[in-house]
């Protein structure tokens, strides 16, 4: 690979390079993404803690909304960490996603926008959200309670695309209602060591939802996350993955990024706080990869 050029006249500079890849982020008119012919609904699930289950939902659902998509975020996970990342008010007592599963309000009553996009949207998680599994424990349809709040007219009235799932990092009641709830499964896998550690538990939970709850689930998509091109090992995994699940995963891989780290703490995704950085623009690439492969296959 040839050294980039700079001349006196202008050329090549990282800041230059870095104000270009933000412009694509920032200027939706010239990079629109194509919407869905039927809305889609993603479950974010794997129940190790740590694969950039969050990261990913909350910067892919930036990525389609800030280029035309119209996109919902469901925090599912009683940390509340989507919530944060795109700014909206999840202090006890607002209404979330705790309330509409319990049947107190409903879709629109507890959906918000996010400042970072009109097309954004996100029904926030509260801590009130840390004993619903208990709760739910001795309800009706406990398994189905996120299913009978997301129906097609509730969703159709806010012009919804994409419905992204955040599930907690676990197996249990609210993940169950998730999967129960969703058309498709994303699972983000990281780079690292132990990457496949527990994802045969997952899948058999998947399989068991298909069975009893969900027929038409399907596992869509894998998302290769924290990627560090300096170690064999990330390449070894990476390679592993993509013989063990083939197509299903997504050719764009997401690096390793203090940037996507640190946008959290400024409620922000990384589309939002650094949209020229390396994880913002790989994010926006995965986003379009869902997009266009999505459309594909419904035609």
């Amino acid at each position: 690979m040839n050294p980039p050029r700079e001349t006196s006249t202008g050329g090549w500079t990282p800041i230059a390079e870095e104000a270009e890849r933000a412009a694509k982020v920032l200027h939706p008119d010239a990079n629109s993404m194509p919407r869905p012919t039927r809305r889609r609904v993603l479950t974010v699930a794997n129940q190790k803690g740590g694969v950039g289950k969050t990261t990913s939902t909350v910067n892919l659902a930036a990525g389609l909304a800030l280029h035309g998509v119209k996109t919902l975020v469901i925090d599912l996970d009683p940390q509340g960490n989507a919530s944060t990342a795109l700014d909206v008010d999840h202090r006890s007592g607002t209404p979330s996603v705790y309330e509409m599963l319990i049947g107190e309000v409903s879709l629109a009553d507890a959906t918000q926008v996010s400042e970072q996009s009109p097309n954004l949207f996100c029904v926030p998680a509260t801590i009130d959200l840390a004993g619903a599994e208990i709760e739910l424990v001795s309800m009706a349809s406990r398994e189905s309670r996120l299913k009978e709040a997301l129906t097609s007219e509730a969703l159709d009235q806010l012009g919804i695309d994409y419905v992204f799932i955040d599930c907690p990092p676990s197996l249990g009641l609210l993940t169950v209602n998730a999967l129960s709830a969703a058309h498709e499964v994303l699972i983000p896998i990281q780079c690292e060591y132990y990457a496949l550690e527990g994802l045969g538990q997952l899948l058999s939970n998947i399989e068991l939802v298909q069975q009893h709850l969900n027929p038409a689930l399907k596992v869509s998509t894998i998302l290769l996350t924290m990627y560090d091109g300096r170690t064999k090992l990330a390449d070894q995994v990476t390679q592993e993955v993509r013989n063990h699940f083939g197509d299903v995963v997504l050719k764009t891989i997401i690096p390793r990024s203090v940037k996507v780290s640190e946008a959290p703490g400024y409620g922000q995704t990384v589309l939002a706080y650094d949209p020229g950085s390396r994880g913002a623009m790989s994010y926006l690439d995965a986003a379009r990869e869902v997009a266009e492969r999505g459309v594909r296959e419904q035609r």
